[in-house]
């Protein structure tokens, strides 16, 4: 159970927006699956630091919220792609804006 995803005392649309997408692996997985690397074992070889457990535990979150939508394909062995809903799609310009400005900021550094 999150403990962060209805704490907005003063109802203010950032951390609304940080209690969806935010953390340390949110963004980076929104950003792999709209790139088409929508397939657990893909995601987990994209992102090495994560754990089974703890990218688990996030798919399920965004698809919780309604971001991401798992869909299971009936063949030998199963097969799970996730994709981006129009909700989860209508958040891919905030993670470009993340993008462009850490690429900036990476740079002069």
């Amino acid at each position: 159970m999150r403990k962060n995803k209805d704490f907005n005392p003063n109802n203010c649309p950032v951390t609304h927006c940080l209690n969806l997408i935010g953390g340390k692996w949110k963004p980076v997985i929104i950003h792999l699956i709209r790139k088409e690397c929508n397939r657990f074992g893909i995601l987990q070889k994209a992102v090495p630091d994560i754990s089974k457990q703890m990218l688990t535990q996030q798919l399920r979150e965004l698809e919780e919220d309604k971001l991401i939508e798992r869909k299971i394909f009936a063949e030998i062995p199963p097969r799970v792609e996730y994709y981006l809903t129009d909700y989860g799609k209508s958040i891919v310009p905030v993670i470009d804006l993340m993008s462009e400005w850490g690429l900036k900021d990476m740079q002069i550094c």
